[in-house]
């Protein structure tokens, strides 16, 4: 149908209200659950429950978040080659260098205060966000109450993180909608979840207020407090590889988990070879990186390894961590050497 201009422009116009209004009707201020969450808020911690579905009117169901954390209905083969490359490679490399460069006094300082490595701070902001480039560009508010009310398997633990991200946006002075990161509500360099800012995050450049989005030196004073606090062992090892005689007989020690459980003895009686030191009289954990194709790698992880663990729970995680921090001292040193004067 034809119709002038000047009509056409009417019509326009109202479809784009019409829009609106069916985005603001689509927000969460009506879900039950979200209603519930908003009269738990008010008595819990004080903050008027229409102030907290006035906010979450403003968000909607963002089906996307629930495609990204909704693990694969067929999982795919574990490949520690494919994960190691993702990481150790040259933009990681050379961007840590640099941030490393940058912040040499800060991460010194972190260091000397928590008792954790400057290369263990660089390497796990590099691996979360490539030193701040990719800290996610979803409204926090929206992917967490998306997962809080709409996705069943994890909603205590978003409700959670949502709840704390409403008490830093208070504590904060900031409107809760202020936040962006990734999908399952991460934000800034060090991608913490809101509870673990509030309970772990740290003013490292005295600024008065915590900023992980803004300030490097806070990321890194953070990081280094959350290890710390999550039992960091000052200037002991993280990993040693280890030589595996029988890789049937040492499943056993594998499966005994993450968390450190095997003794040096265990190790000897299913002829396990450490290609390093241990520490005397520590538990260790028996790592199986696997890679299709090729051998297995196999590392004896300390009681640093599995703190690792508590920022992200994967030993794929842990080890790609480690190597990075490794990859990093080896390019500082061999910097440093080349940068030398000759004598």
């Amino acid at each position: 149908m034809f119709l002038p201009r000047r009509f056409r422009s009417i019509v326009v116009a109202g479809v784009a209200a019409l829009a609106t209004n069916v985005a603001v009707g689509a927000g969460y201020d009506a879900h039950p659950e979200a209603i519930r969450f908003a009269d738990d808020m008010a008595q819990t911690h004080g903050i008027a429950a229409s102030d907290i579905l006035a906010t979450l009117s403003r968000v909607e169901r963002n089906d996307r978040v629930i495609r990204l954390i909704t693990p694969p209905t067929k999982r795919g083969v574990r490949s520690w080659a494919r994960y190691r490359s993702r990481f150790i490679e040259p933009v990681r490399l050379e961007a840590g260098a640099e941030f490393w460069r940058e912040h040499a006094d800060t991460l010194r300082e972190a260091s000397a205060r928590y008792g954790v490595p400057e290369s263990i701070i660089v390497a796990i902001i590099g691996v979360e966000t490539i030193y701040g480039r990719n800290t996610g560009h979803f409204v926090a508010a929206e992917a967490l109450a998306t997962l809080a009310f709409d996705y069943p398997p994890r909603a205590p633990l978003f409700r959670r993180e949502l709840e704390n991200l409403f008490l830093l946006a208070r504590d904060a002075g900031r409107d809760p909608l202020s936040y962006e990161g990734s999908y399952a509500g991460a934000l800034g360099f060090p991608q913490f979840l809101p509870s673990s800012i509030r309970n772990y995050a740290v003013d490292f450049d005295g600024n008065g207020q915590i900023d992980l989005e803004g300030s490097p030196a806070d990321a890194i004073g953070s990081v280094a407090r959350y290890l710390a606090e999550h039992g960091w062992v000052p200037a002991a090892p993280v990993a040693v590889r280890a030589h595996v005689e029988d890789p049937a007989r040492a499943q056993a020690l594998v499966d005994l988990g993450i968390e450190p459980a095997v003794t040096a003895q265990a190790l000897t009686e299913h002829q396990i070879l450490p290609l390093g030191d241990l520490p005397a009289g520590e538990l260790l954990t028996l790592v199986d990186l696997e890679t299709p194709g090729a051998p297995t790698e196999y590392w004896l992880g300390f009681r640093n390894f599995y703190v690792i663990t508590r920022y992200n729970r994967s030993s794929f995680y842990a080890m790609a961590v480690f190597a990075l921090s490794e990859a990093l001292v080896n390019a500082r040193n061999e910097t440093t050497v080349a940068s030398a004067p000759a004598r």
